[in-house]
């Protein structure tokens, strides 16, 4: 169903359609004559320079047609998720030279064909490895149209549709997080979202900084949990912030930020003479999926007048189901916020937003004067749909039309079942692992869709109640994770990371999301990994 709604109504018309304008008299261009198409031969390939609209035609439906067919049609469980090979072999099965001629069609779809055949089947339903998975259908018709249109969201008068897209979605969002008004933007990937929030939060503390820089600033402090997103570090590098002044603050053994620990490190630096002026609280820490208490660290952050920024790239999308989003209770009470689309959501990469509740914000720091692009005395449209002003970046992928697409076809509803089949998974697996001898969870009871556990192979099972305590056996058993990996990399047959995490040694942390997954799935996830490290 899906294959053929994208073929017939969208992916091979627009794609084709896009060439053929663009180099046809029906566009105001004018037409070129194949007997004018000059040949430039390169070795045992030809192509044609400015190949007729024709055989661009069959190019793009063939490449269009292999795309469906890898991405929705031949993704069964019997396929395997990768074909791994070491980078020098894969070096040597790929044609990835470039030369000074062109290549034919023919064998630009050889090469198309390798690419699909290399690469990582992220939408594979036994693909668990990273924070995102999944292909759905509506994102990637949002896509192709995407790129048939080619423009950038800066201004209104290049990207019109999407602007106003991008308004309504921002609303959208502000409004499922309990934002009565606000601002955001969409940002390229979570790290870029979180700094966007410090940027924001310090700009904030320090109103006139994009005029004076750092000149005479007292020293500035962050906080984050120890958990918390290793961006919040390179972001403070970034804006030219010591390293050693992003203080790390620890977690209860749920990996949830301890609001106590926070104040007393605010006030031993303010004892100090430091300022801080940014929290970075966490919805769905990348390790063990852990939601920070929201509430707790909003009255600290009230009392202290710090901006607070909540990184829920993973963790955010529970606001969409009624079961689940007592998860982001007291969120709606951050300055900021990052929540990535292109995560629990499904949208495809990369969909990331960041909202705040502070509406003229994002243009306070960020607008300047630029009277070559962002004209001020237009009559045709009221200018504050200029949106490029508000944001660091000029050129800008329009983000928004396949999350729209998304959301337009599922609604509210379609993506909250989504949402709570990923948890009914997540939940179904520690279930599971409870029963088998030889696993163990890492947190009794996880809380998002993050599933962490060790595998005990039969020859280790005795030191299982005394494993915590001895070095030896520690050692031993993180080397378990990282031996069945290699060879459920080498199979092909499902892909999960592996971590330690601070005195834990390596573990498994299955992420579950795709809407495809099943029970099943979860079952075959833990039959898979005993067979592969049964003898160790």
């Amino acid at each position: 169903m899906y294959s053929s709604f994208i073929v017939n109504s969208l992916a091979i018309k627009m794609a084709t359609n896009g060439i053929k304008h663009s180099i046809s008299n029906g566009n105001g261009f004018a037409e070129v004559p194949a007997t004018k198409l000059r040949k430039i031969e390169n070795g045992k390939n030809g192509t044609l320079l400015g190949s007729t609209p024709d055989s661009i035609d069959n190019f793009l439906k063939e490449v269009v047609e292999l795309a469906l067919m890898e991405g929705f049609k031949s993704q069964e469980r019997d396929d395997p998720v990768v074909r791994f090979e070491k980078p020098d072999e894969l070096s040597n099965k790929m044609d990835l030279e470039l030369g000074d001629g062109g290549e034919s069609h023919e064998k630009l779809l050889e090469c198309c064909k390798d690419i699909f055949k290399y690469s990582v089947k992220t939408g594979h339903p036994r693909f668990f490895n990273q924070l995102y998975g999944g292909l759905d259908p509506y994102g990637f018709a949002g896509q192709v149209i995407t790129d048939v249109l080619n423009t950038s969201i800066y201004t209104y008068e290049v990207a019109p549709v999407f602007i106003l897209m991008e308004k309504v979605l921002l609303e959208h969002m502000m409004k499922i997080i309990g934002y009565e008004k606000g601002d955001g933007t969409f940002c390229p990937g979570g790290s870029y979202s979180n700094l966007m929030g410090m940027h924001l939060g310090r700009c904030r503390k320090f109103p006139d900084i994009k005029e004076k820089g750092l000149r005479r600033l007292p020293r500035m402090v962050l906080f984050t949990s120890e958990h918390g997103h290793y961006s919040v570090k390179k972001n403070a590098a970034l804006m030219g912030l010591p390293t050693d002044d992003v203080i790390k603050v620890k977690c209860d053994d749920r990996g949830k930020m301890c609001p106590k620990s926070l104040e007393e490190q605010i006030l031993m630096l303010k004892g100090e003479g430091a300022v801080p002026f940014f929290v970075n609280a966490t919805a769905g820490t990348t390790v063990l999926g852990a939601y920070d208490r929201f509430e707790e660290i909003a009255d600290i952050c009230k009392k202290y007048q710090i901006w607070m920024h909540v990184d829920a790239a993973w963790g955010g999308s529970a606001l969409m189901s009624e079961k689940y989003k007592h998860l982001c209770k007291g969120m709606h009470r951050a300055d900021s916020i990052t929540w990535n689309q292109h995560k629990m959501m499904m949208a495809p990469l990369q969909c990331s937003s960041l909202l705040t509740r502070h509406p003229e914000i994002l243009r306070k720091c960020n607008s300047i004067h630029v009277p070559y692009l962002f004209q001020t005395d237009k009559t045709t449209y009221d200018t504050s749909y200029d949106i490029g002003t508000k944001i660091i970046q000029c050129g800008r992928k329009v983000d928004s039309l396949k999350l729209w697409m998304l959301w337009k076809a599922k609604g509210n509803t379609g993506i909250a079942k989504q949402v709570e089949k990923a948890f009914d998974n997540a939940e179904y697996l520690a279930r599971e692992i409870k029963k088998r001898p030889g696993f163990r969870l890492v947190l009794s009871e996880p809380e998002c869709t993050n599933v962490c556990f060790w595998y005990i192979p039969p020859r280790m099972r005795d030191g299982i109640t005394t494993w915590t305590s001895e070095d030896g056996y520690k050692r031993d058993l993180s080397k378990v994770a990282p031996i069945i990996k290699e060879r459920m990399v080498e199979r092909g047959s499902m892909l999960i990371g592996y971590q330690p995490l601070g005195d834990k040694p390596n573990f498994f942390r299955m992420v579950v999301m795709n809407e495809k997954v099943e029970h099943n799935d979860m079952d075959f996830v833990l039959d898979e990994i005993e067979r592969l490290g049964a003898d160790l």
